[in-house]
């Protein structure tokens, strides 16, 4: 018997709304992408150059390439798995969908640490820079120190408005960073470049085995940033085919510029001035060295702007790449949903932005009177990152083996078979010496060594108390919840 019911003019009607998750807008292209993943880790030539020479010396070269060998695995691992799982979280995203969510939460919150640490160091390496112009801007730890947190602040308040404007910033001050660079560069090897003085410098100051391998460590740090990208995934336009793009992009320029800036370096100095008056501004200290008074003259002032700028856009990045991280943490009950809130009119995850923008303003508050911060907030980051950039290998090899059936628009080559999987070696390779940085690292840097282990115990423990609060397992998200969240 058919319903005969109709609605009369009187009566009304009960439509229930429908709940609307709202997603970030997908905006961004190839430029877009590699220039902010550039300006996060072309930005640590500025003072990782100096670091790796304090104690790699001779073998400064050498400890850079080694680690740029490692920048190509975890680049090409985060190629296959933002083209494999195009959306926000990186290493955190890689890790819930090849482990469990714990796994996820653990990486995202090693990942944070990073970003956040990120975010303080490369705004306070800014107003040294700049006391070219203004002495006070790097003799004055109170001036510089208000200057860093001034330009946190505007960044926070530009990321709110919306991506697409940051993207501009990121664009225009990546490409005058690498033209001067690759200047400074091809300049350097025309009126510095000697190879029997730079063999001389290299052979006559050789470090001990064990000082080779804890430069090697240090040399990790001007690779990282590379997760920036990966984190801009579900904002850019056919992210399976832009993002690889991009990533690829970025190996190829930052392996050539930083070549020839740690060879240029060597050949302008010996290593243990590069590592004394110049380790906070070595590429400044390659200007200084020119033996043509106009070309100083030229180069001093446009060093000064340049490593301002790219220094920004390592700030910009990493704000970009917490608040995107915590959007997708909170997206999947890894974090506390209101973290991934997005404004209604500028679509942004507002909140996470302004949160971690004010705990990286407290990182910077010891710059006020702490003579050691600078060197404490590059180790820190480093720990942060290498822990990510493991749980990323190990992620994308446990995909390989659990999830044979994904599809992979990039897919690594040069696998091994084992039980029948295919294995990539570089991500095998990568996972394994990587776990071995992180070690010495936390063995040789006490200050990072507690304050990294701390970050994470603090966060397992507050992702456990989210998650017994919430009545949810700790490795996995019920399908109910799962699905009235996404309704």
């Amino acid at each position: 018997m058919q319903n005969s019911w109709h609605p009369k003019p009187a009566d009304r009607i009960f439509r229930p709304r429908r709940i609307k998750r709202f997603h970030l807008r997908r905006v961004l292209g190839v430029a877009a992408v590699f220039s902010a993943g550039y300006g996060n880790v072309g930005s640590s030539i500025y003072y990782a150059l100096g670091i790796v020479a304090l104690v790699a010396l001779g073998a400064t070269p050498l400890a850079l390439g080694i680690a740029g060998v490692l920048f190509i695995f975890t680049a090409l691992t985060y190629a296959e798995g933002t083209a494999a799982l195009p959306e926000a979280g990186g290493s955190a995203s890689f890790a819930r969908h090849g482990f469990n969510d714990l796994a996820g939460f653990t990486a995202g919150w090693a990942l944070m640490l990073s970003y956040i640490v990120t975010i303080a160091i490369s705004a306070f390496t800014i107003p040294p820079y700049l006391g070219f112009f203004w002495e006070p801007f790097k003799d004055s730890p109170t001036i510089g120190t208000i200057a860093s947190m001034g330009i946190v602040t505007f960044l926070m308040i530009i990321n709110v408005i919306g991506i697409k404007e940051t993207s501009f910033i990121n664009v225009s001050a990546a490409v005058l960073d690498i033209a001067t660079q690759v200047s400074l560069v091809v300049i350097g090897f025309i009126l510095l470049f000697n190879p029997v003085v730079l063999v001389h410098r290299i052979f006559d100051n050789w470090p001990t085995a064990e000082n080779l391998i804890l430069g090697i460590a240090l040399a990790s740090i001007a690779y990282t940033g590379i997760e920036t990208m990966s984190q801009m995934a579900e904002e850019t336009k056919q992210p399976e085919k832009k993002v690889p793009r991009a990533l690829i992009m970025m190996i190829v320029t930052v392996l050539v510029i930083f070549a020839g800036i740690s060879l240029v370096s060597l050949s302008a100095m010996p290593p243990q001035e590069l590592a004394s008056e110049w380790s906070r501004d070595p590429v400044a200290g390659i200007a200084a060295s020119l033996p043509l008074e106009l070309l100083r003259t030229i180069l001093k002032p446009l060093i000064a702007i340049l490593a301002g700028t790219i220094l920004l856009i390592a700030t910009n990045a990493g704000l970009i790449g917490v608040s995107r991280l915590a959007f997708s943490l909170g997206s999947h009950h890894l974090f506390p949903p209101a973290l991934s809130k997005v404004h209604p009119k500028f679509k942004t995850p507002y909140i996470s932005i302004i949160l971690f923008s004010i705990i990286a303003l407290l990182i910077l508050i010891p710059g006020f009177f702490a003579a050691n911060v600078f060197a404490n907030m590059g180790a820190l980051y480093a720990v942060g990152s290498l822990l990510a950039f493991m749980f990323a290998h190990a992620s994308i090899i446990s995909l390989r083996i659990r999830k044979p059936e994904l599809q992979r628009p990039f897919k690594l080559r040069l696998n091994i078979k084992i039980k029948g999987h295919e294995l990539p070696i570089t991500a095998i390779l990568g996972f394994v010496i990587l776990m071995i940085i992180w070690i010495i690292i936390l063995i040789s840097q006490p200050y990072s060594r507690w304050v990294g282990l701390a970050w994470m115990a603090s966060g397992l423990i507050v992702y456990y108390i989210y998650r017994r609060k919430a009545k949810m397992p700790l490795t996995h998200t019920p399908k109910d919840q799962e699905n009235k969240f996404n309704k």
